[in-house]
């Protein structure tokens, strides 16, 4: 890993959790990470429920744009994290790669979809403290 790690979020449409996921390292972890996500299939538009929720914690993703995944995103990146992508993501030696196990937010309401946005903020939060430590000493 360089002195900057950087981190790749995937998920099938690149429009809801993936997009939540790099909203909030982005912002939690400041210029110390580079932060890209991309979908397998992805749509035209972020989910506006996301975009909503994100809105609530203060975290604007309403400008970004669903990207398809490249094997070049993928080897550009130290860590690769997928959210129900299945076996779409190549695989890579020398890389981390972990699976989140979160619900999909397409087609739910906001309610379903704060419960997603706050384990993610969770998830991120501890893969920032794996990333970074000298943040938490």
């Amino acid at each position: 890993m360089s002195d900057k790690p950087s981190v790749l979020f995937v998920c099938v449409h690149n429009a809801g959790r993936s997009q939540m996921a790099a909203g909030y390292l982005r912002t939690l972890g400041g210029d110390d990470v580079e932060v890209l996500s991309a979908g397998s299939a992805p749509k035209d538009v972020i989910n506006p429920v996301a975009v909503e929720a994100m809105a609530e914690d203060g975290i604007d993703i309403a400008g970004n744009t669903p990207k398809v995944l490249t094997v070049d995103a993928v080897k550009e990146s130290d860590v690769v994290i997928t959210m129900g992508c299945g076996d779409a993501c190549p695989i890579f030696p020398g890389k981390r790669y972990e699976d989140w196990e979160l619900d999909d937010p397409a087609g739910q309401g906001i309610d379903a979809v704060r419960p997603i946005r706050d384990e993610i903020r969770r998830r991120i939060e501890a893969l920032i403290a794996d990333l970074l430590p000298e943040r938490a000493a």
